[in-house]
């Protein structure tokens, strides 16, 4: 009997080096059911399958936009009817920040080998919920793109700068964030600009519907359904289950106090300067060619053409740590 379902995608980074060992267990091991995709469109077709080998979990073993792409068509495709099983993500991509946040991290073999043995018993115990971030220009004919974790404002262009000019060089992922963060608070601290620092970042305006607006430029905009944002911060337990948004403005200092806020676990219990912590179940970004990043893919609002995320309804998802 199939317990695992693994969808994998050949051609994401992380699976360049891993893929064979992951064939190899899966041949060895009857229940797993593992379905191979090199475009996102095939990921429809694989899903149907899914369901009908009914699977205990689905594992998902691509990048950032396989994840993004295969949550879309889980929550939209309606191939569950409605009874979608758990998701896991193994690690894998640049970021991982969906993995880590369900406690999936190290070696790929080994994360699976955890997932077939938790598929083999009683799931309900690592089951949890997530809302997932939908995506769109807030019209109702429009399909909007799940994910769970947003980049805007600063951040976007700092990691399509770590994307399109770090990365190139062929360095591992930690040096790479280290270089890339290094030019972003050089940039900041001495006011350069330069071809080969990060851009400075676009105005924005961030409105949460009947909480109020934002407005200036900001160095970190992260919006997310995961528990926990970048750098261990928790907006607090009281706003768990819809979208959690932090601004923090573009300034050193700013950055200085989430820096240490962050460190010493003191983010979200006492107010800030230049930090901005909210929550809400709908918010619009509006700016003149301004880029966010939902889950790797890039999207860019201009004006009259905001970008509106909306929280969607709760997403079982598989966690290794009960």
């Amino acid at each position: 009997m199939v317990r695992v379902a693994l969808l994998s995608n050949p051609k994401s980074t992380g699976n360049r080096e891993t893929l064979p060992r992951v064939r190899s267990y899966c041949a060895s091991n009857p229940d797993i059911f593992h379905y191979e995709v090199e475009h996102v469109d095939q990921i429809g077709r694989a899903l149907q399958t899914f369901a009908r080998v009914d699977p205990a979990v689905i594992v998902i073993n691509g990048g950032d936009g396989t994840v993004q792409a295969a949550l879309t068509e889980l929550y939209q495709g309606e191939h569950f009817q409605g009874r979608v099983p758990p998701i896991a993500v193994l690690p894998n991509g640049k970021t991982n920040l969906i993995a880590l946040d369900l406690g999936i991290h190290g070696d790929p073999i080994k994360a699976l080998e955890k997932i077939v043995k938790i598929a083999k018993s009683d799931v309900s115990d690592h089951v949890v919920a997530r809302e997932l971030i939908a995506l769109s220009d807030g019209r109702a004919e429009t399909r909007p793109v799940l994910g769970m974790f947003l980049g805007g404002a600063g951040l976007a262009d700092s990691i399509l700068y770590c994307r399109n000019q770090i990365y190139p060089l062929g360095l591992s992922n930690g040096i790479s964030h280290g270089l890339t963060a290094i030019a972003v608070l050089f940039s900041l601290l001495f006011g350069i600009r330069a071809r080969f620092l990060p851009p400075s970042s676009r105005p924005v305006r961030i409105s949460l519907i009947r909480d109020g607006e934002l407005a200036g430029r900001f160095s970190v905009l992260i919006v997310t359904t995961l528990e926990r944002l970048l750098l261990g911060t928790r907006p607090g337990e009281s706003q768990r289950g819809n979208m959690k948004l932090m601004a923090v403005d573009q300034s050193f200092p700013a950055l200085l106090r989430l820096g240490w806020a962050s460190l010493f676990r003191r983010m979200g219990k006492t107010k800030m300067q230049g930090i901005h912590l909210e929550q809400g179940d709908t918010i619009r970004i509006e700016g003149d060619h301004s880029s966010v990043i939902l889950d790797g893919e890039l999207f860019e609002a201009s004006e009259g053409h905001p970008i509106v995320l909306r929280s969607t309804q709760p997403v079982p998802f598989l966690r290794l740590a009960a």
